[in-house]
């Protein structure tokens, strides 16, 4: 049983998933709106709204652990000096999922996450 399991697998090993998560997060952050399965943009959603809390604070000590999540200097520079004071104001919610189609060749729900 799963209850009250913190997260989703994603029939993926501890590392492929996290390369997976750092991956999707760089992609938002350059793209701001991207398409990927009901699942992994559900699983995105925690680990991207997390980043862009630790982000808001917006020091040294924020650009450090961002980088040590994401380990793209680029990405880590606009999440922390462009996204993250967009939502100074905010508490959480900084992202939307909207469902979108049902992928023709394994019958996956798709849906785009994007940026608030």
């Amino acid at each position: 049983m799963r209850h009250r399991h913190g997260y989703r697998k994603l029939s993926r090993t501890s590392e492929h998933r996290a390369a997976l998560l750092k991956n999707l997060s760089i992609a938002l952050t350059k793209e701001s709106k991207i398409e990927t399965t009901l699942p992994k943009a559900k699983e995105l959603r925690s680990y991207y709204e997390k980043l862009i809390t630790k982000a808001s604070a917006g020091n040294s000590d924020a650009h450090r652990a961002i980088f040590a999540m994401l380990q793209d200097k680029e990405c880590t520079n606009k999440l922390v000096t462009e996204i993250a004071p967009k939502y100074a104001d905010r508490n959480g919610g900084y992202t939307r999922i909207i469902k979108t189609r049902i992928r023709r060749g394994d019958a996956a729900p798709m849906a785009i996450i994007e940026l608030v």
